[in-house]
């Protein structure tokens, strides 16, 4: 029994001191209050908007040809029928290449995004990781979308501290 008391008191006393040498911060608002960040996503929601209008046309003209053909369809020979079923097959896959070309993992559209926001990542945990040195934090976590952070004390929150340091 005062095994288990000793053992219980000891993960208690660690636990405090783990507590003590962690903060939270909100990257979230962190990166918000880096107005190069701020220019970069609205860079970025523009050319998303300008691509997704490229995409949208190339699959209104799959639409249009799908439509064209049906109204067609009863005067057409088995032959045409099949050239042109096989003709708006070829334009919906190259619609779709396309647009996984601009919208995939390796697709144009996320390659800009690590070209713009890739820098100033690195340039905000590179300022949560000095000011957690500074402060002698031994664990830093990131409150923002964790649906695992169920409660956090005002008192651990230094997002705002990591903004006045990034902005030093």
């Amino acid at each position: 029994m005062k095994r288990l008391i000793f053992l219980a008191a000891f993960v208690l006393t660690a636990a405090v001191a783990t507590a003590q040498n962690c903060v939270v911060v909100n990257s979230e608002k962190v990166f918000k209050s880096v107005d190069a960040y701020n220019r970069a996503i609205a860079q970025l929601d523009r050319l998303a908007e300008q691509y997704q209008q490229q995409v949208d046309e190339r699959f209104a003209e799959v639409e249009e040809a799908y439509n064209t053909y049906m109204a067609q369809k009863a005067s057409l020979t088995a032959s045409v029928r099949q050239t042109r079923e096989n003709a708006i097959l070829q334009l919906e896959q190259e619609a779709t290449e396309y647009q996984e070309s601009i919208f995939g993992q390796e697709g144009t559209l996320m390659k800009k995004r690590i070209e713009l926001i890739e820098p100033i990542q690195k340039q905000v945990f590179a300022a949560i990781e000095a000011y957690a040195r500074q402060i002698g934090a031994a664990v830093v976590i990131d409150s923002s979308n964790n649906p695992a952070l169920l409660y956090t004390a005002p008192a651990a929150d230094h997002t705002q501290q990591v903004i006045a340091a990034l902005k030093k």
